[in-house]
């Protein structure tokens, strides 16, 4: 069976959810919704105290190239536009919105029917993504128009479908190609027309084989789509290992997937991109996991963006009295929230509520130089080297060891039998270079 062929780990599978059918949450009695969703500039308010909006209606705008429209998933009135406290603790500009009904834009088709024919042109279809605000659902939020639209000297060969959700605890997009496959199936060939291709892949894992058996059936009756199953292999859904799993390329250090003729996209963005160019939606929503060791009622919840995170556990039977920790997103690449009062964004693919016993990370000893991390890192780094060269902040010598590249899967501390905070200090590192090379960049 395929995989990728350099490093990863093996991580328990902790599906608790996978049987557990999408339910709708409720509406919350206010919303808060971030300006900054996605990579790039934050999107820029169109609206005003005291305005009244209804669900979909644009209400802050993309700004420059990198940057992604805004909806508003409610009806109701602009209470203020201020700054909030995200999950993390850091404030973010945010458009505050008293819910007082559901009234939707009269374009938005709400009906259940599914719409198949899409006789629009390629440029059309990306200025629909684009006006709808769709960006990549499987975690790095990259507005989706921009990665549909590669630079004239590169040629996209072939679409990847990214349906491995390999975190742990995760079962959102697995429910959601259960559930909504006819759509996932529609987008995908959207998206193929939009960047001229005639081939896709949908790369599932084998420990999802309703999935891979619901996707074959389908698959029959839409041209050019290839269901290809995978060896569990995490991070098998990272874009350079997806590639190399699913076509044998190897993505070079510093290059995008397109460069090796590939276009990547996930499950959900695709059944996003349906809604947008098929029935006029905006991403207003998501489907996200709440789940945990003690859970009381582990879930799949379809969520609209600026809900309270509190709301999503209360539907998940509550805190356990053990709680140690709450990851937004898995355990491998999630972060630790600060804040339960924030809300969900574009980027929120899960709540995972961690009990206090697998919450405290053990005792840090020091480096034995035994060459694990080396061996689980899918991106073929030195992350004890990078650890320590952050350490001792040598920007320029770890710009060289292609810092970069990393990807933060979390293997390397995920394999660390000394439990040094590999992950943390790399984060830290890639940041800081991050920054010297964008202003190093903005001077020329």
């Amino acid at each position: 069976m395929k995989t990728f062929k350099i490093g990863g780990v093996h991580p328990k599978d902790q599906k608790l959810s996978a049987n557990k059918a999408i339910d709708t949450l409720a509406l919350p009695k206010q919303a808060i919704i971030p300006l900054s969703q996605h990579i790039g500039a934050p999107a820029t308010p169109v609206v005003a105290k005291g305005d009244y909006v209804r669900v979909g209606q644009l209400i802050a705008k993309a700004t420059g190239f990198m940057s992604a429209n805004i909806h508003s998933p409610y009806s109701g009135t602009i209470e203020k536009i201020d700054n909030s406290i995200d999950a993390w603790g850091m404030t973010t500009p945010s458009i505050f919105i008293k819910v007082e009904g559901d009234e939707w834009m009269p374009e938005i088709n709400c009906k259940d029917d599914i719409i198949r024919i899409c006789n629009l042109e390629p440029a059309e279809i990306i200025r629909r993504i684009g006006d709808a605000g769709i960006v990549g659902l499987g975690g790095a939020c990259f507005p989706t128009h921009i990665k549909l639209t590669p630079p004239p000297t590169a040629k996209a060969e072939v679409l990847i479908i990214n349906g491995v959700e390999c975190e742990p605890y995760l079962t959102c997009d697995h429910r959601l190609m259960l559930e909504h496959a006819e759509e996932i199936f529609i987008g995908i060939s959207i998206i193929m027309k939009a960047i001229n291709v005639n081939r896709a892949i949908v790369g599932i894992e084998c420990n999802k084989k309703d999935a891979i058996e619901h996707f074959k059936n389908i698959a029959t009756r839409h041209f050019g789509i290839e269901i290809c199953p995978l060896k569990m292999h995490y991070p098998q859904g990272g874009e350079k290992q997806l590639i190399d799993a699913t076509i044998g390329r190897q993505v070079p250090s510093g290059a995008l997937p397109i460069a090796v003729g590939a276009v990547v996209q996930n499950v959900a963005t695709c059944y996003a991109v349906y809604e947008a160019v098929q029935k006029n939606k905006p991403l207003i929503d998501r489907v996200l996991t709440v789940t945990g060791p003690d859970v009381e009622n582990a879930r799949n919840l379809r969520v609209r963006f600026g809900t309270p995170l509190n709301d999503i556990i209360t539907a998940a039977g509550g805190l356990p009295e053990n709680t140690g920790k709450i990851i937004a997103g898995g355990p491998m690449m999630g972060r630790a929230i600060s804040n339960l009062e924030s809300t969900t964004s574009k980027r929120t693919s899960g709540l995972l509520i961690m009990p206090d016993r697998l919450s405290k990370r053990a005792e840090v000893e020091n480096c034995i130089r035994c060459g694990k991390c080396v061996d689980a890192c899918p991106m073929a780094l030195e992350p004890y080297l990078l650890h320590s060269l952050t350490e001792r902040e040598m920007w320029d010598r770890l710009e060289k060891e292609q810092i970069m590249d990393c990807i933060e899967c979390g293997c390397c501390l995920f394999s660390c039998p000394s439990h040094r905070p590999l992950l943390d200090y790399v984060r830290l590192g890639k940041a800081t270079v991050g920054g010297i090379i964008r202003n190093r960049n903005a001077k020329k």
